[in-house]
């Protein structure tokens, strides 16, 4: 089925295999997929009577389980709850970096991202406007990034290049000719610049013409973007430049599961109102009407019935439905924990092992986007404010030193109970006690769980509690 809806998807001579198939699935994240399909569920006759089979109607239920990988995946990842703290050896630096994190809703973006990067790729890029710093989310299907040989992980230039309706081009401010043809839009990136083009009408002949008013001299001296494998296997699309889909093995049951639901839907609604069968010969005259208040009166020989379906092949539907879930989480690695077993409180411990295909997801998923992408943008913050005065939450940012060691601290995967929060507090103390580590070290064990930012002042505040309620 799902490669008769790709046979659907319009194909666009002009644009790459990689593109269309990104778009695919990025239909197939949206639940946008079964919009190239013209009759809805319960047509099951076109306006000339003839059949409409199930493969050319959308389905009437759609239960998103890709989305809902995704999404459970991006919040172990990204959450209020689950974002990393940045560290270094400059403590200053670090509060600055957080500081930077609050200001540009980092976490929020990343988040973004993650989802958009779920269908193999994704694109941060980064501005300085201002003397601020601003980051936003790309999609690769349109770009073409080169590579240097030399250093294979260093970006020399990304394009990007899409078709636009000259109607849309004319809103955005763009003096257009001929408001209803399309247009090539391209702009580019390279270590100095961020050249836009003239849009171009599609099939012209003519060379790009450069934008010089929208143009920008940025010179950094790096591109500044940074480019997102999204998981480590083969991608959807054959291209190196894409990792993994999130989601790709369980398309095919995804699918099967909403037409399975949409026909259990359906036999309900014929058992709320079943077909009337009558068996000839029939003394009734006029038109028939299914209902209590309206007999049917037969010859001797006549015969009526109901045409419904039984109550088994719904729950027989249901149970098959429950079966394919199961096995398209587990292809995916997604939650497979029912909340009506969870009777009584779990420890985080327990609701990891639970979760633990979950979990592994979200342990790989942390590699591209954190210390791939999360790290790799910070750096270039602090490569950036070499070159421009940078200004983080009103207060300017000292030259930093760019090679700073930036590493990331990952909270747990599930909050504490108290059972847990007592166990380690236990543990923390006899590790003190014997001289194994240091109280810093402990208080840096516990820093995210008691939600402290700064842990040098909540050194100096135990410091003071403890002289000031020390007897004299």
């Amino acid at each position: 089925m799902f490669d008769t809806l790709c046979d659907l998807v319009p194909r666009d001579r002009d644009l790459s295999a990689r593109a269309r198939t990104l778009d695919i699935l990025r239909r197939v994240l949206d639940g946008t997929i079964y919009d190239v399909l013209h009759y809805q569920f319960h047509e099951e006759r076109t306006a000339g009577g003839e059949y409409v089979p199930l493969r050319a109607r959308r389905p009437s239920v759609r239960y998103g389980l890709c989305r809902v990988v995704v999404e459970d995946s991006v919040a172990l990842l990204f959450s209020e709850g689950h974002f990393p703290t940045v560290a270094c050896a400059d403590r200053t630096l670090a509060g600055r970096i957080a500081d930077l994190v609050k200001e540009t809703r980092l976490n929020q973006l990343m988040i973004e991202a993650a989802i958009r990067g779920s269908v193999g790729s994704v694109a941060i890029l980064m501005r300085v406007l201002r003397g601020r710093v601003y980051f936003s989310v790309l999609d690769t299907a349109h770009l073409s990034p080169v590579w240097d040989h030399e250093a294979p992980d260093t970006l020399i230039a990304v394009t990007e290049r899409y078709k636009v309706s000259g109607h849309l081009l004319a809103e955005s401010g763009y003096d257009i000719a001929d408001p209803g043809a399309v247009y090539w839009f391209t702009r580019r990136w390279d270590d100095d610049e961020e050249t836009w083009y003239v849009p171009l009408v599609v099939g012209a002949d003519s060379a790009p013409v450069v934008d010089e008013a929208r143009s920008v001299r940025h010179g950094l001296g790096f591109v500044p973007l940074v480019w997102v494998r999204n998981l480590p296997g083969p991608s959807a699309t054959g291209s190196p430049l894409d990792g993994a889909c999130t989601f790709r093995p369980a398309v095919e049951t995804s699918i099967e599961i909403d037409y399975q639901l949409s026909q259990a839907g359906r036999g309900l609604k014929y058992s709320s109102d079943p077909t009337l069968i009558i068996k000839e010969p029939a003394s009734a005259d006029g038109e028939l009407v299914k209902g209590g208040g309206n007999a049917l009166v037969l010859s001797e020989k006549g015969d009526a019935k109901l045409l419904e379906i039984g109550g088994t092949a719904s729950a027989a539907v249901i149970d098959y439905v429950r079966t394919l879930r199961e096995f398209a989480l587990e292809s995916v690695h997604g939650s497979r924990v029912n909340p009506d077993r969870l009777t009584a409180a779990q420890s985080g411990r327990a609701l990891e092992m639970l979760n633990q295909g979950l979990i592994w997801l979200a342990d790989n998923l942390r590699v591209s986007y954190g210390e791939g992408a999360l790290v790799a943008l910070i750096r270039m913050v602090l490569r950036a404010a070499q070159v421009y005065r940078l200004r983080i939450l009103g207060a300017e940012l000292d030259r930093p030193d760019p090679d700073e060691r930036i590493t990331l601290k990952w909270p747990r995967w599930y909050p504490l109970t108290a059972e847990d929060r007592l166990r380690d507090a236990q543990t923390l103390t006899a590790l003190v006690a014997n001289g194994t580590i240091s109280r810093e070290t402990a208080l840096q064990a516990v820093a995210d769980a008691y939600d402290i930012e700064d842990i040098e002042a909540e050194r100096g505040r135990v410091t003071n509690d403890r002289r000031n309620n020390r007897k004299p």
